[in-house]
């Protein structure tokens, strides 16, 4: 690669305290043409799948070409993170604003960069500052706790300085939970036609049973919702919690009346 075309800078590769990841931060300042970067681990994990994170959900695909079939699976679209595990041990790939994968044998790759000319003939030129970050983990993924994981590394937590402030907050506060690992609560917001709290949740390790959420706020009821926040269905609400069965991987909107 020509690199007076393509200047590649790793800005940092860390290992934080407390924490399992190594997180490399890039800055690229890319001006190639029909070039494709991709990041690549080679790994020695034995499968023959690896699992990609989709919207509210995850999906499996091939590592090998064995058929034509298999063959035309080689780039995957995901979200936050991609996954190789064995029985008992793997790593993940979490990633924070690129979303082509390949996955060849025990090779995981990322696709940072695409510069194909049509339909836009500039397309990826210029400055990219992007993270990405490599996760072992024991078990599969879910004891991995990789969604969690992806989750904190595309939104870490903020912190705001403020003034002095009179008064006490207690030791733990959460606005809604959830006693169930598998289900994520994604959305917390204001319903669209007033002051009602809507709660979009969902299913994510391909599983079912009953859950239990427990709110803060003074709610006198809870209803199951479609996605446009019509109301579908009253809940029995025994306040501060209710009780929900849910199948693999659906997604509920739940509207908390005040």
């Amino acid at each position: 690669m020509n690199m007076t075309m393509a200047r590649i800078h790793q800005l940092c590769q860390m290992l934080k305290e407390h924490s399992r990841r190594i997180d490399f931060d890039n800055e690229i300042d890319w001006h190639q043409k029909h070039q494709l970067l991709k990041i690549a681990f080679p790994l020695d994990i034995h499968t023959n799948n690896a699992t990609y994170e989709i919207q509210y959900g995850h999906v499996t695909r091939p590592t090998h070409s064995n058929t034509s079939w298999d063959a035309a699976k080689y780039e995957v679209c995901a979200h936050k993170w991609a996954d190789l595990s064995e029985k008992g041990y793997g790593v993940s790939l979490l990633n924070d604003c690129k979303y082509g994968y390949s996955t060849e044998g025990s090779t995981i790759k990322l696709t940072a960069l695409k510069c194909a000319s049509y339909p836009y003939p500039q397309a990826d030129e210029g400055k990219h500052i992007f993270s990405f970050a490599l996760l072992p983990h024991s078990g599969d993924l879910y004891d991995g706790g990789i969604i969690p994981e992806a989750y904190s590394f595309n939104q870490p937590l903020d912190t705001v300085l403020l003034d002095e402030q009179h008064g006490c907050l207690p030791d733990t506060f959460s606005l809604v939970s959830c006693d169930a690992p598998n289900v994520i609560i994604e959305t917390v917001k204001k319903a669209e036609d007033g002051d009602d709290m809507i709660v979009r949740l969902y299913e994510a390790w391909d599983s079912r049973g009953p859950v239990t959420f427990t709110v803060n706020g003074d709610f006198k009821g809870v209803r199951l919702c479609n996605l446009m926040e019509e109301d579908m269905e009253e809940l029995e609400f025994t306040n501060p919690s209710v009780v929900l069965p849910i199948k693999n991987f659906e997604i509920v909107t739940l509207r908390f009346v005040r």
